[in-house]
């Protein structure tokens, strides 16, 4: 079996920054051992799978190096490029079957919009375990599907030194941390060391829980944000209620078959 294979760069328009993600063509589903398993091979922090349904629709499924997500934007976003460039040219719109419902792909000139659901965050307490994972305490912090520390500035994010074992030993699936930018709206990080990535380069899902907070606050439903991880990533942002656009760029970095 010849699978085909695309590996993208998303929100970025450069290689070798953004949040890498494979890409794999399938033409029906292949038991989740196996997907699992080309996940790992692959060593990317997420693999999509798609499957096509009909003209613009396809199944999508994300999987880390260790497990299945129910919510992935940045391989949403590569998923989207690939078909865009490489198999639906003449379409505007993408829907995708997802664990998290169907999610929309629209693409204007080179930038694609994501509609996905939002999660908004409601407010917790400043854990003195979350403070000495994080090596800062944060001013706020938030629950929703992961835990989400506020800081006053960008420069706490971007010097952050967290201990990542300590964070994979808190009650959250993950940990976000966020600040208003000084050239942005807002900044982030995201650590999700029990889904293998001890930090995400650039998490679109986690601005599902970003955009309803820094839109409540700063008093706008446009919102331009940066992830500062290593790679970094730029995504532009829209709340709209019960759902957030996600928008972003994405650059191909190789392409070829997986042999099974």
């Amino acid at each position: 079996m010849k699978i085909p294979f695309f590996h993208v760069d998303a929100f970025t328009k450069e290689a070798f920054r953004g949040n890498p993600a494979a890409v794999c063509f399938l033409e029906a589903w292949l038991d989740d051992q196996t997907l699992l398993n080309i996940a790992a091979e692959n060593n990317l922090s997420e693999t999509a799978f798609l499957v096509p349904k009909s003209s613009g629709r396809y199944g999508l499924r994300w999987f880390t190096p260790t497990l299945e997500m129910d919510l992935c934007g940045h391989a949403t976003l590569a998923s989207a490029f690939v078909l865009f460039n490489h198999y639906d040219q003449g379409l505007t719109t993408l829907d995708f079957e997802t664990a998290s419902g169907v999610l929309t792909v629209e693409k204007s000139d080179d930038l694609l919009a994501m509609d996905f659901p939002a999660r908004k965050a409601a407010p917790s307490k400043v854990s003195p375990i979350l403070a000495e994972a994080l090596g800062v305490a944060p001013v706020a912090v938030f629950q929703s599907w992961d835990l989400m520390a506020v800081f006053e500035t960008d420069s706490v994010i971007a010097n952050m030194a967290p201990d990542i074992e300590k964070i994979g030993r808190l009650d959250a699936f993950a940990v976000i941390v966020t600040a208003p930018g000084r050239e942005v709206d807002f900044v982030s990080r995201f650590f999700a060391p029990k889904a293998g990535a001890p930090e995400d380069p650039v998490t679109g899902s986690a601005h599902c829980t970003l955009i309803p907070y820094w839109a409540e606050r700063l008093g706008k439903k446009e919102l331009h944000a940066r992830q500062l991880s290593s790679r970094g990533g730029e995504l532009f942002c829209r709340h709209l209620g019960e759902r957030v656009r996600i928008a972003g760029h994405a650059v191909l970095f190789a392409q070829g078959e997986i042999h099974l």
